[in-house]
Formats: C-alpha cells, sequence, structure tokens
C-alpha cells in the first residue's frame, strides 16, 4: 500500500473510531462555544437519559410506552407537533405514565435551514399544540444541527436546547443489532441516548430498546427523562 493510500485509510479509520464511539471530549468542544447545549451530564451516578424524537405514531409509541412501563423507566418524547393530531390519546398517556415531552418543532426539516424568523414561528407553533397537555422545557433541533440565533430563541422562550451523546444514526443504519450494539458499547454515567419513533424507525426502536433495558439493568443503571438526569450533576460550589 503506497504512503498516500495507508494515509487515507488512517484517517478514514480513525473518523470511523471516532463516529462510532462518540468520545465525551470530542463533545466538550462543541459546549466551549455553546455552553448552554446539553449533549451529557458529568456524574458518578449509574444514570442515563432516553430520548425518543420523531413522535408520536399510532402503531410504534404505544409499543414503546408499553416496554418502557415493563422496565420501570422514563424518557423524554421529542414530538413532532403537527404528527399529534388524531393520536392526542398517546399524547395523554405518555404525561400520563411519567414520561416528558420535548419540543421537536412542527416537520421533520432541518432546523439549520430555517430562517429565523420561520424558527421562531415553528417553536411558537409546536408549543402551543404541546402545551395542552404539559409544559415543555426542552428544545431538539430537528437533525440537530444549531446555530447562535437559534440558541437565544430557545433562551428567550425559557427552553434549552438538548442533544446527545449517544446516537447509533438509526436514520441512516437500518439495523436494530448495530444500534444496541453502539448504545451498549458507549454508555457511561449521565449519557443521553437518542432513538427514533414512528413507522420502520420505530419498530426498530421497539426491537433496540427490547434488547438493550435489561441489560442496562443488569448493569445497574436508572433510566430516565432529562430533566431527572441533571438533578444528578453535581452543583457547582460558590
Amino acid at each position: 500500500m503506497e504512503l498516500l493510500e495507508l494515509t487515507l485509510y488512517l484517517s478514514g479509520l480513525g473518523i470511523g473510531i471516532l463516529l462510532f464511539f462518540q468520545p465525551r471530549w470530542l463533545l466538550s468542544i462543541a459546549l466551549l462555544t455553546t455552553p448552554g447545549v446539553v449533549y451529557f451530564v458529568e456524574t458518578n451516578e449509574p444514570v442515563v437519559a432516553l430520548t425518543l424524537d420523531d413522535g408520536p405514531d399510532s402503531t410504534t409509541t404505544p409499543k414503546i410506552l408499553n416496554l418502557l412501563l415493563d422496565y420501570k423507566v422514563h424518557a423524554t418524547f421529542f414530538l413532532i407537533s403537527t404528527r399529534i393530531f388524531g393520536n392526542e390519546t398517546i399524547v395523554t398517556e405518555i404525561v400520563r405514565q411519567g414520561h416528558e415531552l420535548g419540543n421537536h418543532l412542527t416537520d421533520d426539516k432541518p432546523s439549520i435551514r430555517m430562517s429565523t424568523l420561520e424558527f421562531e414561528a415553528k417553536l411558537l407553533e409546536a408549543q402551543k399544540i404541546l402545551g395542552k397537555f404539559a409544559e415543555t422545557h426542552w428544545l431538539r433541533p430537528s437533525s440537530g444541527f444549531y446555530n447562535t440565533k437559534m440558541l437565544d430563541i430557545a433562551y428567550k422562550y425559557g427552553y434549552r436546547i438538548a442533544l446527545g451523546s449517544i446516537f447509533p444514526y438509526d436514520t441512516h443504519i437500518p439495523s436494530s443489532w448495530f444500534a444496541s450494539k453502539h448504545i451498549l458499547s458507549n454508555v457511561s454515567p449521565g449519557s443521553i441516548i437518542i432513538l427514533h419513533d414512528g413507522g420502520y424507525r420505530g419498530e426498530r426502536t421497539v426491537s433496540t430498546l427490547k434488547t438493550i433495558l435489561p441489560k442496562l439493568s443488569q448493569r445497574g443503571y436508572q433510566v430516565v427523562t432529562l430533566s431527572k438526569l441533571l438533578t444528578f450533576q453535581p452543583k457547582k460550589s460558590d
């Protein structure tokens, strides 16, 4: 193998390793420029947050809720507000079971491509609908990218932006086996796990949860909402 080919191969291998293991030091670099965004929580307690994007779905969300109930765990559901119509009873059940609602705007369109005015309008439109069921304090931009103007708008309306430290690429890799392996290989105290609801993605999430929830329990992990996870963060001394 020539030097250039070897260099390209090693570079690709290194990037692949970083993408698979998603090290916290890499996420910490992003926090230097946007310290208010939550990717994970620094804690020594065996606790992680489970977050589920893109619901509700009339078929897969009830299956997910049944699993969470079976394992006595709680999650934060980042809902797309236009998908709530016709699924109001499911959203009511999400809240009744003690889960948390998060704002994932009005449709599955990359938020970063929106104008500032459009982003603010969609945030408020979704908030109005979600507010019929519960207060929302967490925002997750669609596709996970954001800029400072989006942060300013989120803070203006009392939101914190949450991304995550464990994303098994379930929007691109159609494999529950890979998602489960990825999560269980990377989980550590304070992790925030991202999975997706709805259609075939939701069905894969059901399969993934069936694999990871008992194993996380065996490892002594408590699975909680985002707001609950933050209570495990050590308080800063004055």
